[in-house]
């Protein structure tokens, strides 16, 4: 299965339960949906993001992923139904406490990875901690 498939997002906004390995599986789905668009919160997706990205993925999911898959993931399109926000806010309490803080930290190392931070990415940062 590839992590950017993103099948559990409606077993979640269903109200199903989740089990342990549901749990894990939401995990790299909320890096994916975190993360990709986190390389395009600057409006400029740069390569080092996207591959410090396939990095974090690969090291807390053991799964490689391509850049095609980020940079599709990227796309805002993708949550025209739901908002990121929304998203990490209705799962937050179905992730494990290490998951969410993994997430944010993967966060704020995506942003430094192209060692600039403009407002943009701290507005993106900000509404995912918020979440």
């Amino acid at each position: 299965m590839a992590i950017a498939d993103l099948k559990n997002v409606l077993r979640i906004f269903g109200g199903a339960d989740v089990d342990a390995e549901t749990q894990q599986e939401l995990f790299k789905e909320v890096l994916m949906m975190t993360l990709a668009p986190a390389a395009d919160a600057d409006i400029n997706i740069q390569t080092v993001e996207v591959d410090r990205i396939r990095e974090i993925i690969k090291a807390h999911t053991g799964e490689d992923v391509t850049s095609a898959d980020i940079r599709v993931a990227a796309r805002a399109e993708l949550y025209a139904e739901a908002t990121l926000r929304k998203y990490l806010a209705s799962v937050r309490k179905k992730l494990a406490n290490k998951d969410r803080v993994n997430t944010v930290h993967a966060l704020a190392d995506v942003f430094r990875s192209d060692q600039a931070v403009s407002v943009l990415e701290i507005d993106f940062f900000n509404g995912v901690a918020e979440a």
